[in-house]
């Protein structure tokens, strides 16, 4: 692909910006990444980027070092006369704190949206946003990505006798997402709903299932795991109340904390999640991992042609 295009990659996705790349077919371009001894990053980007369209990828999950480095790669780009930068952020850390719900605090999503577009980013390309209205916080165009057509791939792989499966929702807010995957797989499969309460931050508990998942493959879809209390918890009711096995989508594996440790000792069969995050040590004989690589790789292609990025969900 002889293109003006170019993708460089951030620390915390070298991985995934490879396979952005490889389906693309070009080179990962090279920039020249470094600490001072005190712990001050260093960027150096280098090769000729002079009205090129250039792709940064990089998600922005913890340390905070990971978006220092994504502004210090935007900066670097927009002071070497880029012709456009879109920032390509897979997951975008702090995304859920996006409102003012309590006093005296701050709307982290919104100041890291202003942060973005004054380090010189002209376009944001995203995927899964806890709440779709961050959109909304940018003055320039975004791509909203969902993990949608990736997980629907996998799944189907399974070959289940889909009148026995039932696509589980995590709460209210995600019954559109389950029953949308759930219609694309087949459209014989009914959704259920976990109700939960949530007394404090990273805890929660599960009140009730709402639907019928006796003798079912139970498959649980949502957007985050982090300290995988959720995802356990409605794993463990759902098993109560006789779902056969139970299976678990995530886009996002923040999994901070203790998540490994309840993810294998719960009553998740398999958790499948995407590499928006590497794992890095977090490992489980449970977790299984699956790209989200030519999806992005196929959004950043339609992106520099100037074609529809949304006909990829349709």
């Amino acid at each position: 692909m002889k293109l003006k295009l170019k993708v460089f990659s951030g620390s915390e996705t070298i991985k995934l910006a490879k396979g952005i790349t490889k389906h693309l077919k070009i080179p990962l371009a090279t920039l020249e990444r470094k600490k001072f001894s005190d712990g001050e990053i260093f960027i150096q980007i280098k090769e000729n980027v002079r009205g090129r369209d250039v792709y940064v990828v990089q998600s922005t999950n913890p340390p905070a070092e990971n978006f220092i480095e994504l502004l210090l790669m935007i900066d670097a780009l927009s002071r070497a006369s880029t012709g456009r930068i879109t920032a390509v952020i897979p997951y975008f850390g702090y995304g859920r704190q996006e409102k003012k719900d309590k006093p005296r605090v701050p709307i982290s999503a919104k100041l890291f949206a202003n942060l973005l577009e004054k380090a010189g980013a002209n376009r944001i390309l995203t995927m899964d946003l806890h709440s779709p209205q961050i959109t909304g916080f940018f003055d320039i165009p975004v791509d909203h990505l969902f993990a949608t057509p990736v997980m629907v791939k996998h799944i189907k792989k399974l070959k289940l006798n889909y009148k026995k499966t039932v696509i589980v929702s995590p709460d209210v807010g995600r019954v559109e997402a389950a029953r949308a995957i759930a219609k694309k797989i087949n459209s014989d499969i009914p959704i259920a709903i976990v109700d939960k309460r949530r007394p404090k931050p990273n805890h929660c508990e599960v009140v009730n299932i709402i639907g019928d998942v006796k003798d079912k493959v139970a498959i649980i879809i949502d957007d985050i795991v982090d300290t995988a209390g959720t995802l356990t918890a409605a794993a463990n009711e759902l098993k109560k109340q006789g779902a056969r096995v139970i299976h678990a989508y995530i886009t996002h594996p923040v999994l901070s904390g203790k998540a490994i440790k309840k993810i294998t000792s719960s009553s998740l069969n398999r958790l499948i999640v995407t590499d928006t995050i590497p794992l890095g040590n977090k490992k489980s004989e449970k977790i299984e991992v699956i790209s989200v690589a030519e999806l992005l790789g196929e959004a950043i292609k339609r992106i520099y042609e100037n074609k529809s990025v949304s006909s990829l969900f349709i």
